[in-house]
């Protein structure tokens, strides 16, 4: 089902969040889910315990939009078999474990993705991604790379690192490495993004 035909879901907080998801998490294909903005009133639910809550059940956030001053929407969907996990979400699920929080469905998330190695694939937050070294390398070699790539967006400098990170044979990840390196000489992102180095990317310019 497409995002904007899924249901919205409004509650009024995390606990009822837990009741609905015990009940429908099986069965639903995903919903709109109401979250509160600051200085909300409509509902308590923040972000955190709505990522805990679906977890449980092994749902996963998607995208999100504003809904109204007080609220904002963000999409929640079981997790797909091949949904990549987060370094932020495995933590949260160790965390979730310890409390004794995690239920069957979101357990079988979890031994899915350890089986299948996503488990042990799980990549790092924006806030806390670092450039692989080779791939640092390859663009300090090229200084019309390297200029480009000083003056990326976070976006777009996480988009390298993560889908570098996704890939694990040797030879594909230096043949994405070689298109990620003539993509930034060539002044390209893969997100749109104004910002151009300032001396147009010649070698010798910094």
């Amino acid at each position: 089902m497409a995002a904007a035909e899924l249901d919205e879901l409004l509650v009024a907080d995390a606990g009822e969040l837990r009741a609905w998801l015990l009940a429908h998490h099986a069965s639903s294909p995903g919903v709109w889910l109401a979250l509160t903005r600051k200085g909300g009133t409509l509902t308590s639910l923040t972000w955190q315990q709505a990522v805990d809550e679906a977890l449980c059940v092994g749902w996963i956030d998607g995208q999100g939009r504003k809904r109204d001053e007080q609220t904002s929407s963000v999409r929640y969907t079981p997790r797909g078999r091949r949904s990549a996990w987060s370094q932020r979400n495995v933590a949260n699920v160790a965390r979730l474990e310890a409390e004794g929080r995690l239920l069957p469905a979101g357990r079988a998330a979890v031994e899915a993705a350890q089986a299948d190695g996503r488990w042990q694939a799980a990549y790092a937050a924006q806030s806390e991604a670092e450039v692989p070294p080779e791939l640092a390398a390859a663009i300090e070699a090229d200084p019309a790379a390297r200029a480009m790539f000083d003056v990326l967006t976070r976006t777009n400098r996480y988009a390298l690192i993560h889908r570098l990170g996704s890939v694990k044979r040797e030879e594909t990840r230096r043949r994405r490495i070689e298109e990620f390196v003539a993509m930034l000489a060539r002044q390209e992102t893969i997100h749109p993004q104004r910002a151009r180095p300032a001396d147009g990317g010649r070698a010798g310019g910094r």
